[in-house]
């Protein structure tokens, strides 16, 4: 079999000399050709910025110290060892653009770079998604291309670096003179710092990019020890249960998320009328049916996705901004808002979380009796996009299923609403709170919305149906407590964070409005020193806190009493 082969590779290669003889212009031409293609994408590679905003023309008119040291280095080795450095040169140049690219993606929907050591677990949530929005087809196919380019790129550039090296060694006089000449210039263009449209010309990209993406591995791993012992200390953590938030004994208290609820919401200029009208009208409705409220704002530890990040935050006391802290401190008994409630013995407490379609260990942790998921709400209608179904059902099954019964103690609950998740295409519509029944309702209203394909890839119809879509959510909400509150119910809702940039734009904050709606004039007198704005809609001057500070506030106002534990 080996001879076989071995005469099948010679004929091969006599055919390509023979034609190479019998076209030498066009053999040399398509050389020459392979040569630049491949230094193009070396040099393109090295100089290849980790930010949407950054993928610019005068990026790429730049000298990489990077491509003058590997040809350096390459010219000195004999032929053997360069052909291994050049491979591992190349496949680590393709391993850094791929790392780039999910810096790309990270920075437009998360906010923040790719992290190595937490982050490979976010790609499944991210292939969900494109299940929920497009279809298990073009997930499947997005998860398969997705790995198929990444070996593309590093395949690609070991070949590109091989070839760089062989031509380098076949010219190495004139390569060494070129070398030193590129070197010299570069040397001489960062002291005298010389820029072309601004950037300078002299560049070590790829090593700076190497040199963040080990800080960030680096600071990820020291922050997981310093994080762990953080969590450990508690200013409530040996709160008694009597002197846990005293002064709302015998109130049913609500906390309501709504999903990417942020301030781009109430101050874009293309989506805040609409959002601003809603609340306005809203303020009004519920004032005559005789709820007041107070609003400010918080900044989440998350930005565009990654909710459960918010959730904790708000209700732990702690900033948790990544994975590794979320399972640390979930691990934990770190006392949350709605555990202290549990703590007490003076409510039952419950979560509705129809954005969960699995086990959800963390209920524990978070306080809570029972938790209803996806499965558990009765919903019988179609699903729009990634949210499982509208939040006017949720909160119907949730009226139904808790809020509506008779009970010996007050209720303490949490709850999710997911319609203004991401992509914002189908958006449900309101009907008539005793027309929903099983759900089934929704399906014409699903069929005659629109396609998450005509939406998601559009920045400005990002904007308007997001817009819409927390349109929806307010009013579902809202109606929900005047239709169904009673003098004890207590409703604190908020954002859990901003949208992703294609809406909320580059460099947008991460706060998020915060309300607390309550009849009982007392409720509202206990935060007066907080400053915050009458009404549903926050003042863009209204005070801002980390939302990490909001539980310790809250406990606080409601007459809890500090009893710490140290880490």
């Amino acid at each position: 079999m080996p001879v076989f082969t071995h005469l099948r590779d010679a004929r091969v290669r006599t055919r390509l000399r023979d034609a190479r003889d019998a076209h030498p212009v066009t053999a040399r031409t398509l050389r020459r050709a392979v040569h630049v293609l491949a230094a193009a994408l070396v040099v393109g590679a090295l100089l290849m910025p980790n930010t949407a905003p950054g993928l610019r023309p005068d990026r790429f008119t730049r000298i990489p110290a990077e491509a003058i040291i590997g040809a350096v280095l390459l010219l000195a080795l004999p032929r053997r060892p360069r052909i291994v450095v050049a491979a591992l040169y190349g496949a680590g140049i393709g391993v850094l653009t791929v790392l780039n690219l999910l810096d790309i993606g990270f920075t437009e929907y998360l906010g923040r770079g790719f992290n190595v050591v937490l982050d490979w677990g976010l790609l499944d949530d991210a292939q969900a998604y494109v299940a929920d929005s497009m279809g298990s087809t073009a997930a499947t196919a997005a998860a398969v291309g997705a790995v198929v380019l990444a070996l593309l790129l590093v395949t690609v550039m070991a070949l590109a670096t091989v070839r760089l090296g062989d031509l380098l060694a076949r010219h190495r006089v004139r390569a060494t003179r070129g070398a030193l000449i590129a070197g010299t210039v570069w040397v001489t263009c960062a002291a005298l710092g010389v820029q072309i449209s601004g950037v300078p010309v002299a560049s070590d990209r790829a090593a700076g990019a190497l040199k963040g993406q080990t800080r960030r591995v680096v600071d990820t791993l020291r922050d997981e020890a310093a994080f762990a012992q953080e969590a450990r200390a508690d200013t409530f953590g040996a709160t008694p249960p009597d002197q846990l938030v005293p002064d709302l004994r015998g109130k049913d208290v609500v906390f309501a998320f709504i999903e990417s609820y942020g301030r781009t919401a109430v101050e874009d200029p293309l989506i805040a009328p609409g959002v601003t009208r809603v609340l306005d009208t809203r303020t009004a409705a519920l004032a005559k049916a005789g709820y007041h409220a107070r609003s400010g704002w918080l900044t989440s530890a998350t930005y565009g996705g990654s909710s459960w990040l918010g959730h904790s935050t708000a209700l732990s006391g702690l900033w948790i901004d990544n994975q590794q802290r979320y399972r640390t401190v979930t691990s934990g008994d770190h006392l949350t808002l709605t555990k202290a409630f549990r703590k007490t013995g003076a409510w039952d407490t419950v979560g509705v979380m129809p954005g969960v379609r699995k086990a959800w260990p963390e209920a524990k942790w978070y306080g809570l009796d029972k938790v209803y998921d996806a499965f558990d709400l009765g919903y019988e209608g179609p699903r729009f996009s990634w949210s499982t179904m509208p939040d006017q059902y949720a909160l119907e099954a949730f009226q139904r299923l808790e809020h509506g019964r008779k009970r010996d103690r007050p209720l303490m609950s949490e709850v999710i609403l997911t319609s203004s998740h991401q992509p914002w295409a189908p958006i449900p519509e309101l009907v008539g709170w005793d027309e929903l029944g099983d759900g089934s309702v929704f399906g014409a209203i699903r069929e005659a919305g629109r396609k998450s394909s005509d939406v998601i890839a559009d920045s400005t119809e990002s904007r308007r149906e997001y817009g819409r879509s927390i349109e929806y959510s307010l009013t579902c909400l809202t109606q929900w407590l005047e239709r169904y509150g009673t003098d004890d119910t207590v409703l604190v809702f908020l954002g859990d964070h901003q949208p992703i940039a294609r809406v909320s734009g580059n460099g947008a904050s991460r706060d998020v409005p915060v309300s607390v709606v309550a009849k009982d004039p007392k409720v509202l007198e206990k935060i007066d020193a907080w400053n915050w704005t009458e009404g549903l809609r926050p003042a863009k001057d209204a005070p801002v806190w980390r939302m990490s500070s909001f539980r310790d506030r809250f406990l606080t106002a409601y007459g809890s009493t500090p009893h710490p534990t140290e880490g």
